[in-house]
């Protein structure tokens, strides 16, 4: 099958991994990135100019947008994929994918992002194309629970559940170097973003208790709020992990916590997939979702206040071996549930050939 990608592709852990996974399942990709469309722009471009090309990439408006959308539309018309999958699509208009329909009937189009458009802490103009062309995809794709309501009601033809996923070749277990374990050797490790919820109360309590505590994450996020900590102000400033790093950075842990965004009304991470793929201890704020997916105590555990989370730190720190088990367990269950990516792509292109199929139907 061929399919057309389209994404920012600002990072290669969303459109690039899938890329690179459709195509170990031997599909055809095309890639459409319009990251560039705004950074080689403002490289050449004077201040002025370059301020403009950010207020259109943040806005979603002007020239440059419309560009994106023709390019695309070019595109599509030239390869005639059999599908175009469209990663956080913010800078499509729903006049585009209309184009696209009515000039290549057989085409199926999907739309997926991680974030939660419908949340009300997100702003408006960000995600005003992406909700006006709802209607147009054949198929959205789900993160989150909460949102497959939320799409149909805002007019989606149909909305299945695509969860994350790690990716084998990034997240796995890997004995550290002596060099390594002095960089990335500790109790517990937190990776991600700050958010003002509950996190820096619950990380400063597991440094007062007398924990070793590393923190991997944004530095213009984390560095207000750890400047006002006492507790916290050794770990700044932090720094961010990737790839090799970010695996050594969870295998060097005895115990990788997750925090869950309020922000996206999330009831699971990226990473609650990533870290028992490293073999590492999973202990993380609780919800029905994930307890749904490992089971508490024994593939990974969970903690529903700062009180447990203490509790549960000091008794897989003071019985290791209980704490190999666990980790060995949820490192068996991420695997054998299917949670790579290649099992989400192969779900995917299942999904996109039965639309194939309705499109077909329909034409003849």
């Amino acid at each position: 099958m061929k399919l057309l990608i389209a994404g920012d592709w600002h990072s290669d852990l969303h459109e690039e991994e899938l890329s690179r996974s459709f195509r170990r399942l031997g599909h055809d990709v095309i890639e459409f990135k319009w990251f560039h469309y705004f950074t080689d722009a403002s490289q050449h471009a004077g201040l002025l100019s370059g301020l403009l090309q950010r207020i259109q990439n943040k806005f979603v408006i002007g020239k440059v947008i419309d560009l994106i959308n023709q390019d695309l539309l070019t595109l599509a018309l030239a390869q005639k994929p059999d599908a175009i999958f469209i990663y956080r699509g913010t800078h499509i208009t729903a006049a585009t994918l209309r184009n696209i329909r009515q000039q290549l009937p057989g085409c199926v189009l999907v739309g997926y992002n991680n974030d939660d458009p419908f949340s009300p802490t997100q702003p408006r103009y960000l995600w005003r194309h992406f909700m006006a062309a709802i209607p147009d995809y054949d198929l959205m794709l789900a993160y989150r629970h909460a949102n497959l309501p939320e799409f149909m009601q805002a007019g989606a033809r149909r909305v299945e559940l695509l969860r994350s996923w790690y990716v084998p070749d990034r997240s796995h277990p890997v004995t550290l170097t002596s060099e390594e374990q002095t960089m990335f050797k500790t109790d517990v490790v937190f990776i991600g973003h700050y958010e003002p919820d509950q996190r820096m109360d619950y990380l400063e309590a597991i440094v007062t208790h007398g924990h070793q505590l590393r923190l991997f994450g944004p530095t213009k996020y984390w560095k207000k709020p750890l400047a006002h900590s006492t507790v916290l102000q050794h770990l700044a400033p932090t720094s961010m992990v990737w790839r090799e790093d970010y695996n050594r950075a969870l295998c060097g842990a005895r115990i990788a916590l997750c925090f869950f965004s309020k922000l996206n009304r999330d009831t699971y991470t990226r990473r609650c997939f990533e870290i028992p793929a490293t073999r590492t201890l999973m202990l993380s704020e609780y919800s029905e979702d994930l307890a749904s997916l490992y089971l508490e105590g024994v593939e990974a555990d969970y903690f529903r206040s700062r009180e447990e989370m203490l509790a549960k730190i000091d008794y897989y720190i003071n019985n290791p071996d209980k704490a190999s088990q666990v980790a060995e367990a949820g490192y068996r269950k991420v695997i054998s549930a299917g949670h790579d990516i290649d099992s989400r792509a192969a779900m995917l292109m299942n999904w996109i050939k039965e639309e194939t199929g309705k499109h077909h139907a329909s034409i003849f």
